[in-house]
This record gives C-alpha cells, structure tokens and sequence, in this order.
C-alpha cells in the first residue's frame, strides 16, 4: 500500500517552484503528484489526482491563494492545505486560517522546517511560525482582523493597486478583470471606508496602515 504524502505544489514562480519540488522529492515518504503554476491547472489536475495535502502560493492567481482555498473547499477537498507566503500580516495568516488552511510557511525559513510543517500539518497540527503568531496577536489587538475581514480578496487587490497610484484602466489591465468592475469595486471600497473621493479613501487606508496589511498583488 502506497503510504507517501502526496503533494500538489502550486506556486506562480517556476524558480521556486522547481527548488521545491526537487527539495520533496528527495524527501523519503514524500511524492509529488503535480506541479502548478496556475490556479486553473491546479484546479485541473485535482479533477484526476487527490493529494494529501497542498502547498499553495499566497499570491497566485488575481485574488491570491485564498481565493484558491475557498475553491478547494467549494470542491469538498479534503486533504490539508499550507500556504507558503514571501511575508505575510497578523490579519492575512488570521484569514488564512480562518479559511481552512492548516498552516502558514515563510518562504525565507530553512528548507528543513518546510520538511517538518508538512509533517506537523498531516498530523492535524496547525504550523504558524513564532514571527507569524506575534503578527497575527498584534493583529487583533489593533482591531487589523476586523479590517481585514471586512474586505474581499478582489477589494484588498483594488485597494493595493489604488495606493500605488494606478488609474482604473491601469488598474484593470493589471488585475485582468474589466474596468466596469474596478470602478464597481471602488464604489464598494468607498462605502466600507466612508469615503467620498478617491484622495479621501487614500487618506484613509493609510491611516489604517492598509500598507502594511494587504497582500502582495
């Protein structure tokens, strides 16, 4: 009987999604059953195969890898899913977990760990890195959970984009998605911010230090 872990890797970057899948197959006990670069082929490949667990890239796709774990869970997937993050805030690890992930691997630590939090998470343990948890306390001690839920994967994209000073065709060609839609998403940024103008919402988001929350796009 086949007892491997069986591991869907799904990450944007080939280089570190190359390095990783050579580091797992190395790994005694450890089988790759695929290696993804988008969200549309994970989703496809998971139509056929059923890994045990799934490494996800927190910034894949337009509205990021939690967008993909809602999907997963749409699917009634029922394996576990540790999302592999560059850096991450208090309240995007909260809603990570919030979401069903199982754990959350900072990309800057040590292969080994990677090793030990697949581990860790097959076992039913959740995996959050010392860094991480002191993050996601500030968090919700800074009322940033809050903020944070109040926000969808697309507004937070938006929201990002906006601060950076991107007009709205910019701002759709970016994101791929209709400028209809961006000025539809604004309208509801403006709503939940009490905004009025676009200045005022810039204003306002800085105030909150959305900077230092949102995820990267």
């Amino acid at each position: 009987m086949d007892q491997d872990i069986r591991i869907l890797l799904l990450h944007a970057h080939s280089l570190l999604r190359e390095g990783l899948g050579r580091l797992l197959r190395d790994q005694p006990g450890f089988r790759i059953v695929a290696s993804c670069a988008s969200t549309r082929e994970a989703l496809d490949v998971l139509e056929r195969e059923y890994p045990d667990i799934v490494l996800v890239d927190c910034d894949i796709g337009v509205d990021g890898g939690l967008d993909f774990v809602a999907e997963l869970k749409k699917l009634g997937f029922g394996g576990r899913v540790l999302m592999v993050v560059a850096r991450t805030s208090g309240g995007m690890a909260l809603r990570a977990l919030q979401s069903g992930t199982s754990g959350i691997f900072m990309q800057k630590n040590p292969p080994s760990e990677l090793v030990k939090a697949i581990h860790n998470v097959m076992s039913g343990e959740l995996w959050v890195d010392p860094e991480t948890m002191k993050a996601m306390a500030e968090a919700v001690r800074s009322g940033e959970q809050q903020i944070w839920q109040q926000m969808s994967p697309r507004e937070c994209a938006v929201l990002k984009a906006v601060l950076e000073g991107l007009t709205n065709p910019q701002i759709a060609s970016k994101l791929g998605i209709p400028e209809s839609s961006i000025k539809y998403v604004i309208r509801k940024l403006f709503e939940k911010a009490g905004a009025k103008t676009r200045s005022q919402l810039v204003r306002i988001a800085l105030e909150r230090k959305a900077q230092d929350w949102l995820p990267a796009v």
